[in-house]
């Protein structure tokens, strides 16, 4: 499916994952980095793959009636599912994020972000 790889090539761009920002005042940082590596692993339990895929066919019906509106429900369904899929990546993507913050914190960091 073309218009999935498209999208997930999009997401790959925009999605940002960036490195929880954390007070590292007294933290032994060999700890932290065992520690966010664990919790990084937690967060690799979010499945992005499936959610990708039903935004995708949801922007498509949706793009596709948009579409069909202005004459061309297949360029609208393109579009539709390249935002839907991309949607999609990013909400699961921030999830993550938040498994690690959330993780962090319950291993007693200050997490500032």
């Amino acid at each position: 499916m073309a218009t999935l790889g498209t999208a997930l090539a999009v997401l790959a761009g925009c999605a940002a994952h960036p490195e929880p920002i954390v007070d590292t005042k007294g933290v032994d940082m060999s700890r932290y980095e065992t520690d966010l590596e664990e919790c990084s692993v937690y967060a690799d339990q979010v499945h992005m793959e499936k959610g990708v895929a039903k935004g995708a066919a949801g922007g498509a019906v949706v793009g596709a009636a948009t579409g069909a509106i202005s004459g061309n429900a297949a360029e609208g369904a393109g579009y539709g599912s390249i935002w839907g899929a991309t949607r999609s990546g990013l909400d699961a993507d921030e999830v993550k994020q938040d498994v690690v913050k959330r993780c962090l914190r319950g291993r007693g960091y200050r997490v500032l972000n």
